[in-house]
């Protein structure tokens, strides 16, 4: 809000110097209603990762963000990390490659070589306390764009090849669903990367709450989110668009 109302508000004058034809056709507050959710996605991203932290430690006893796991990979095996990388991202005879994450793992650790340092920072790496299993993380905004799940794959694939193992586990994780159920998941730049929709690698809403603070952790942060919902709709109809909220606006429930 306070970027919004004082560091950087919309201003009328400005939106129709820049924009003439957008704002001779279409009403203003369309636009301040795009101001504001341009200024409230964008930093969300670490908002996602902090409710995690914190998911992970109630659930499972630690939770950090920008670990760095450090490791051993053979050098054959990070040849073939590239090799995989590069065939998804180029046509082959005019086909797309599909990504298969078991088929993809499986061919690169059968590559050889010396044994390399390899270091993976990871959004967020969590340990059980009860079973000491280790877990890591990217964990990105439901529409992530393929410059982002490439890099992620990346980490992942050097992750599951380090030897000895240094997680138990590690995931591409999306903090909901924009498409609800998952195999409707269809947002295409990610689809270029993993199987959005099959590959075990992929956590989509409460697939990763529940992986990370047990069953319920996902309605349970859904509910919470609808209690301080009303407060912040009213602050923003008001202070921001200058307006009453509508009859029933506040109610999460319609």
């Amino acid at each position: 809000m306070q970027n919004v109302l004082v560091e950087d508000p919309f201003v009328f004058e400005s939106h129709w110097a820049k924009k003439p034809l957008y704002a001779a056709l279409v009403p203003d507050e369309i636009f301040k209603g795009s101001h504001f959710e341009r200024r409230f996605v964008t930093p969300f991203g670490k908002a996602w990762e902090e409710l995690a932290v914190v998911a992970a430690q109630h659930g499972m006893g630690k939770g950090e963000r920008g670990f760095a796991v450090k490791g051993m990979v053979r050098t054959g095996r990070l040849q073939r990390v590239a090799e995989v990388l590069n065939r998804l991202e180029h046509s082959q005879g005019g086909k797309k490659p599909k990504p298969n994450w078991d088929e993809e793992l499986s061919y690169i650790l059968e590559g050889g070589g010396e044994l390399l340092p390899t270091t993976v920072i990871c959004d967020l790496y969590a340990v059980n306390n009860v079973d000491g299993s280790r877990l890591a993380f990217e964990l990105k905004a439901p529409l992530p764009n393929s410059d982002q799940t490439k890099v992620s794959k990346e980490k992942l694939l050097k992750l599951h090849a380090m030897e000895p193992l240094q997680v138990e586990h590690a995931y591409f994780a999306l903090p909901y669903n924009p498409y609800g159920k998952r195999e409707d998941y269809s947002w295409s730049f990610p689809g270029r990367w993993f199987d959005m929709r099959n590959d075990k690698v992929v956590l989509i809403g409460s697939e990763f709450w529940e992986t990370i603070g047990g069953i319920g952790t996902y309605d349970a942060f859904i509910e919470a989110v609808n209690e301080l919902g009303a407060e912040y709709k009213s602050r923003i109809y008001r202070e921001f668009l200058g307006i009453e909220p509508p009859e029933g606006s506040l109610d999460p429930r319609l």
